[in-house]
Order: C-alpha cells, then sequence, then structure tokens
C-alpha cells in the first residue's frame, strides 16, 4: 500500500512538471475542481459570457491571497498563446486565467473552443463580439480571487482590453501588446481616454507610431508606459514574451517593472 501511494505521489509530481514545461495542450488537460484550495494547480474551466456562449478557459492557480491576471489572445488564435508564458507569471506569483476569446483559432496546438459554442448558437465572431467574452473573464476572475483584476490583451484584444478598462473600475492594471485600430466602425482612440488604471503599453518598432497615437489619447491614468524594444526590432503581440523569442528577455524585464510598481 506504501509502494503504491509513493507511486502515485511520484506520478503526480511527474505529470504536473511535464504540464508546467510544455503548457495547456488540449490533450495534457486534467480538470481540477480544487478551486477554493490554495495549492497550485492548472486546470480548464468553462463559464458562460455575457450572452451564454461558453468560454473556455486555462486557470493557472498558484495562490488565493495573490494577485490575479486575466490574458486574451490574438486574432486566429487561442489561450494557446500563453502556455509558455503563463507559468512565468505563475513564477512571479500572480494567478492566472488566460481565455479563448469567440475570435479565434489554434496556435501551439491549443484549439479555440470558445468560437465553436458561438456558431453553435448562431453568434457572429467579428473581433467587437468578444468584448463581451473578455468581460465576462474579468467577472469571473474578480468572483474567484475576490479583487480587482489585471487585464491583458494582444493585438485586437490588447484594442477591448483598453476599451474595457476605460469601462470599468474594478481593473487594477492593463497592458496592452500591439494595439491598434482593429475594430471596423469604432475609433479605439476615442474610446479609451477615460483610463484610470495604471497602463502599459507595447508593441514591434515597426508598430511604435500607431500604439503612440493611442498611448498619447490616454490622458486620465496617472501611471502609463510606453516600451519599445532598444535590442530587437520585435513581433506582433504577446509573443514577444516566448522562450524562442531572441528578445523576450527585454521585453520581460519591462513587464516584471510595470508589474512590480
Amino acid at each position: 500500500m506504501k509502494k503504491s501511494i509513493k507511486k502515485l505521489t511520484m506520478l503526480s509530481f511527474i505529470s504536473f512538471t511535464i504540464f508546467n514545461i510544455w503548457g495547456c495542450k488540449d490533450e495534457d488537460i486534467t480538470p481540477n475542481n480544487s478551486g477554493d484550495s490554495d495549492t497550485a494547480f492548472v486546470s480548464t474551466v468553462t463559464f458562460p459570457s455575457l450572452d451564454s456562449v461558453t468560454i473556455t478557459a486555462d486557470h493557472y492557480h498558484t495562490n488565493n491571497a495573490n494577485p490575479v491576471i486575466v490574458l486574451c489572445h490574438q486574432a486566429g488564435w487561442s489561450r494557446g498563446e500563453y502556455i509558455d508564458i503563463a507559468p512565468k507569471l505563475n513564477d512571479m506569483g500572480y494567478n492566472v486565467l488566460a481565455i479563448d476569446q469567440r475570435s479565434g483559432q489554434t496556435i501551439n496546438g491549443v484549439e479555440n473552443k470558445t468560437i465553436g459554442s458561438a456558431v453553435t448558437m448562431g453568434k457572429t465572431t467579428r473581433f467587437i463580439d468578444a468584448k463581451p467574452d473578455i468581460d465576462a473573464a474579468v467577472d469571473w476572475a474578480k468572483n474567484k480571487y475576490n479583487r480587482n483584476v489585471i487585464l491583458w490583451g494582444s493585438s485586437y484584444s490588447a484594442c477591448l482590453a483598453l476599451m474595457i478598462a476605460a469601462e470599468r473600475n474594478d481593473i487594477e492594471k492593463v497592458l496592452a501588446f500591439s494595439p491598434g485600430e482593429y475594430l471596423p466602425g469604432i475609433s479605439v482612440q476615442g474610446s479609451i481616454s477615460g483610463i484610470k488604471a495604471p497602463v502599459f503599453i507595447t508593441s514591434s518598432k515597426q508598430e511604435r507610431i500607431q500604439v503612440e497615437k493611442l498611448f498619447d489619447a490616454i490622458s486620465n491614468s496617472e501611471h502609463k508606459k510606453q516600451f519599445v524594444p532598444k535590442w530587437g526590432d520585435g513581433q506582433h503581440g504577446s509573443r514577444n514574451l516566448w522562450s524562442s523569442m531572441p528578445y523576450q528577455e527585454e521585453y520581460w524585464a519591462a513587464v516584471k517593472v510595470f508589474l512590480n510598481d
């Protein structure tokens, strides 16, 4: 009996280690319902969007007392954008919720499941249609941890994250990777001046000018930072933080300073 328990414990440790190395690929996920535990775990969760579309997300829990970050992916992708990033945020002391918005597909072997629910329900899947998904994710994280939420977007979801931060008073900080005027018929620049939370905006060097226009439009935040890489050209969106990117350390250093400030 003792040998069996010892073997089971060792297998659990190995499984958890492999998961944290390779990330939350669909085939690796084993749902864990211990959401009230202070034991670290990673699991896939589902919850309703504001219009009842089912949102799928990866929940990286560290400790109930820690801050929580909601991560939103770029166009054509999924929560898989963050399989390399979320564990590092865990190591920094953050709980993380990486969501599938209804506008997206697959990245890093992780299929976007929210879009399937939206299509089945006859919902449109334009970029702007993902806004209630992000709002619902903020609600979920806020209720889970009983605290304000750090909101993080990539590309089109960076625009939505900034807009949501201008509308809500429960956003602790907002990080926007490569935002731009990506929402047809909507002026992002005209929608974000009211942000009061601290703001971090970054991009590739090539995107600097378009991002600067949005940065300058944020007039009410007492703490805002635009980061432009010095040593590399950078990429579009949050992938600048992937371990495979040669300049990721420069981006990580800027993110850590902002989060710790």
